[in-house]
């Protein structure tokens, strides 16, 4: 997972918090995160990135709309991140608080 941004990260963690989310579900949870406007630009060709890079599967719904799942090694990817994560701020600790200098 090293080698993915952050928004192809965060499309991760969506898809699998989801139930087969298709493109605009998917869209809809990162604006509400990023608080802006996610454009259909930039969803679509980082998704069809992450179905290359074999992490997501992709089905089809019905003629117009794909839904998305992540793959075993995609679910083995976040697992890995979270462990990692995990070594620097601990599950459950106090929220950090901005260093003063």
């Amino acid at each position: 997972m090293h080698d993915l941004t952050g928004f192809q990260r965060d499309l991760l963690y969506v898809i699998v918090g989801l139930d087969e989310p298709h493109g605009l579900a998917i869209k809809e949870h990162l604006e509400e995160y990023y608080e802006k406007t996610v454009h259909h630009g930039r969803l679509y060709p980082n998704l069809d990135t992450l179905v290359d890079k074999g992490l997501v599967e992709k089905g089809q719904r019905d003629r117009r709309t794909n839904y998305y799942t992540l793959t075993s090694r995609g679910k083995r990817e976040i697992e890995a991140r979270r462990e990692w994560e995990n070594q620097y701020v601990e599950p459950g600790s106090e929220p950090l608080e901005a260093e003063t200098q």
